[in-house]
């Protein structure tokens, strides 16, 4: 089968690769579609260490091709979506409430990590019965696809940050993760949401997802804008959605005492990220930082599905980009490069 892999730090390319197997509780899945995320840049830069001929990837949908003997729910022809993450659920993170983590930090996250991810014309899912969800008739193969990661990350950043009905949040970066995030403070009840995005078409969408309000840092001061929009207190909830230390300090800055800074941003370079120490109240201002990993599995996913099947939101508005699995070369350098106004990169098989 063919696979477009991680050569080496750096560099990418298609590659032919065998076909993988199950193991009693997994499945092989067909690829139909599949998103390109940011994450898979930092990968390709070395975020996560070397890897050598490493199939890229994390966000895919497909129909079933084969099951090992132990899987009960799925059959060969189901047409199925696999989260970004995949815990292995008998773990005792997984016990203790936090499968992200299983088998260690960010254990959950083996595509295009510890193992081959699902830039292929076919991909593995461990504990198949577990971590796959059929996809209800309905709902179309590009916009499920966002559910792996998108939907989850994003709306992830609202939960972890303890939205009250009717409070402020701050969402920092319009990015395809942002955009969700502003998506999911509304779901939630937000009674004004700020998005913080600087580029035209990113603040238009993220004013189609329930941004009340665009801050915009180049032209602005963010932290004297957001105070203006909130009387001076600060948000209930800022939500870091870029990974950066200057985002970071920015959302520690703007959350009012007792507030919450939810961290949904990948960092992929610095050694440290800095804390504000006068506007965390010198370490006694009950700001409290959240972070988390996209949550994965079986329930989460149908969830998620059931969101888009009562049309509460329609992710596929973030699709800018639509490529054949045999262009995967130019659809990555898109992506990465962010060229001609990308936000999100859809490649269909």
């Amino acid at each position: 089968m063919k696979a477009f892999v991680m050569k080496e730090i750096g560099q990418v390319g298609l590659l032919d690769k065998p076909m993988p197997k199950p193991g009693p509780l997994d499945a092989v899945v067909r690829t139909t579609a599949a998103l390109i995320c940011t994450s898979d840049s930092h990968t390709v830069s070395g975020g996560i260490g070397p890897r050598e001929n490493l199939t890229l990837g994390h966000e895919a949908v497909g129909t079933v091709h084969e099951v090992g003997s132990e899987v009960k729910d799925f059959r060969p022809g189901d047409r199925v979506l696999s989260g970004a993450i995949t815990p292995d659920w008998g773990d005792l993170a997984s016990q203790n409430g936090h499968p992200s983590q299983s088998g260690g930090p960010l254990g959950g996250f083996k595509f295009a990590n510890s193992k081959d991810g699902v830039f292929a014309e076919y991909f593995h899912v461990n504990e198949a019965d577990a971590n796959l969800a059929k996809i209800p008739d309905g709902v179309p193969d590009e916009a499920a696809v966002y559910c792996a990661d998108m939907l989850s990350t994003g709306f992830m950043g609202a939960e972890h940050g303890d939205v009250p009905m009717g409070g402020t949040v701050a969402v920092l970066a319009q990015g395809p993760v942002g955009l969700m995030a502003t998506a999911g403070a509304r779901l939630l009840g937000a009674g004004l949401v700020i998005g913080i995005e600087s580029v035209p078409d990113r603040q238009k969408l993220a004013r189609a997802y329930g941004a009340d309000e665009i801050v915009d840092f180049t032209k602005e001061d963010v932290v004297e804008r957001v105070l203006d929009l909130t009387g001076g207190q600060g948000v209930d909830t800022a939500i870091e959605a870029l990974g950066a230390d200057a985002t970071f300090q920015t959302a520690v800055r703007i959350v009012k005492p007792g507030g919450t800074i939810s961290n949904i941003g990948y960092y992929g370079e610095g050694e440290f990220v800095r804390i504000p120490r006068a506007e965390w109240g010198v370490g006694m201002a009950d700001k409290t930082i959240a972070s988390g990993l996209c949550p994965g599995g079986r329930l989460r996913m149908e969830r998620l599905l059931r969101i888009l099947q009562a049309q509460r939101v329609d992710p596929t508005r973030m699709t800018t980009h639509t490529f054949s699995f045999d262009e995967m070369e130019r659809a990555f350098e898109v992506s990465d490069k962010k060229l001609e106004d990308v936000v999100k990169v859809l490649v269909t098989f």
